[in-house]
C-alpha cells in the first residue's frame, strides 16, 4: 500500500485516482478548481467529468499544491499534453528530488517533438519515469468494466512498481521497458482515430475504418521500428488494443471530433461541437514531422494533418490516399 499524488482533476486523473485507490493505495488528487475539488472532498462525485459515478470514499482532493506534493513521492501525471513542461517547471521547487513519475499522457509536445516521458526527464532531471497506456476509455473505466493497461518504465523494476500501484481485478497491467514503443504507439493512435472518425462523418462504413486502422496500425508499427523500439509493441495493448478502443468507440473524443469534421469539413464546426481537449488535433503535425525526421512514408497521418491545417478536405483526403500505389503488404515495411 502506497500514498500517491494525482496530479489532474479532470476525467482522466479522477478515474485513475480511482483505479489506485482500489488498487489499496491512499490518493490524493490535486486540480485547480475548487468547486470540484470541494465536490470530491464532499459529495465523492466529479459530475464534470464524470456524471453522477460516486468516486471512492477514501479519496481525497486540493487545490494546494504544496500539500499534494508533500503528501507523497509517486506522482502520476494527468494534466493536458500540452500544458505538461509549463506545469513540471513550476512544480520543480515542490517535489521530491527521488520522486516517480507516471505519465497517464498522450501526446506529442508540438513546440519540441517531445514525448511526454522525455519532458519530465528533461525537466526534473529523472530516470524514476514510467507510464501507463492502453486501450483505457474513462466513461468505461468508471464503471470498473474490465480493461487491460501496460505498465512501461526503463527498468523491469520500475514497470512491475507501476504494476503492483495499478493492478485490481478489473484493471488488468502487463509490463514492458520499452518506452519509446509503447509512447509512440498511444500518441499516434489518436492521429489514426481521428481519419476513422472523419471516414464515418462522410458516411463510409467499415470496409472503409478497417482500412484506415489497418494501414493506421503499419504506420505506427515502421515509426516505432525507424526509431529503434521493438515494432511488435503495436500489437499490444499499448498500439493496437489502444486504437481499436479509440477507433471502435463513440466515446473517443478523438474519434468523435473526427466524426464532425467529416461532416460538416469545417475544423470550425468540430471545435464548437467537441470542446474538450483532442490530442490528436493538437498532436498530428508534431507526429508528421516525427515521421519526416526518420524518413517514414505515413500517408494516413499526413491525410489527416493536411486536412486539420485546412490544406485539404476531408473528401480530397481519402480521394488521396486511395490513389497511392500499392505495393506487397508487410507489417514494418
Amino acid at each position: 500500500m502506497s500514498k500517491v499524488t494525482v496530479l489532474g482533476a479532470g476525467a482522466w486523473g479522477s478515474t485513475m485516482a480511482q483505479v489506485l485507490s482500489d488498487a489499496g493505495n491512499h490518493v490524493l488528487i490535486w486540480g485547480r478548481n475548487q468547486e470540484i475539488v470541494n465536490e470530491i472532498n464532499t459529495s465523492h462525485t466529479n459530475r464534470k467529468y464524470l456524471d453522477e459515478n460516486i468516486l471512492p470514499l477514501g479519496l481525497s482532493a486540493t487545490t494546494d499544491l504544496k500539500q499534494a506534493f508533500e503528501y507523497s513521492n509517486i506522482y502520476v501525471l494527468a494534466v493536458p499534453a500540452q500544458t505538461l513542461r509549463e506545469n513540471l517547471k513550476s512544480w520543480k521547487p515542490l517535489v521530491d528530488p527521488a520522486a516517480t513519475y507516471i505519465s497517464m499522457l498522450k501526446g506529442i509536445e508540438v513546440s519540441t517533438l517531445s514525448r511526454m516521458t522525455e519532458i519530465v526527464h528533461e525537466e526534473m532531471n529523472t530516470e524514476n519515469v514510467a507510464l501507463i497506456t492502453g486501450p483505457n476509455l474513462a466513461t468505461e473505466l468508471i464503471l470498473r468494466q474490465p480493461a487491460g493497461a501496460v505498465a512501461a518504465a526503463p527498468t523491469k523494476l520500475l514497470a512491475e512498481k507501476t504494476l503492483k500501484l495499478f493492478a485490481t481485478p478489473y484493471y488488468r497491467v502487463y509490463t514492458s521497458t520499452d518506452v519509446l514503443g509503447c509512447e509512440l504507439a498511444g500518441a499516434i493512435k489518436s492521429v489514426i482515430a481521428l481519419a476513422v472518425g472523419i471516414s464515418i462523418g462522410m458516411g463510409f462504413g467499415e470496409n472503409t475504418q478497417a482500412m484506415l486502422i489497418t494501414r493506421g496500425l503499419n504506420e505506427v508499427a515502421r515509426l516505432c521500428a525507424a526509431h529503434g523500439a521493438d515494432p511488435l509493441s503495436a500489437a499490444g495493448l499499448a498500439g493496437m488494443g489502444d486504437l481499436v478502443a479509440s477507433c471502435g468507440s463513440p466515446l473517443s473524443r478523438n474519434r468523435t471530433f473526427g466524426e464532425v469534421l467529416g461532416r460538416s469539413g469545417s475544423m470550425a464546426v468540430a471545435r464548437e461541437h467537441v470542446a474538450k481537449t483532442v490530442e490528436g488535433v493538437a498532436s498530428s503535425n508534431a507526429v508528421l514531422e516525427i515521421a519526416h525526421r526518420v524518413g517514414v512514408e505515413v500517408p494516413v497521418i499526413e491525410a489527416v494533418a493536411d486536412v486539420v491545417a485546412g490544406t485539404i478536405s476531408p473528401s480530397d483526403a481519402l480521394d488521396r490516399l486511395m490513389e497511392i500505389t500499392t505495393r506487397a503488404e508487410n507489417f514494418i515495411r
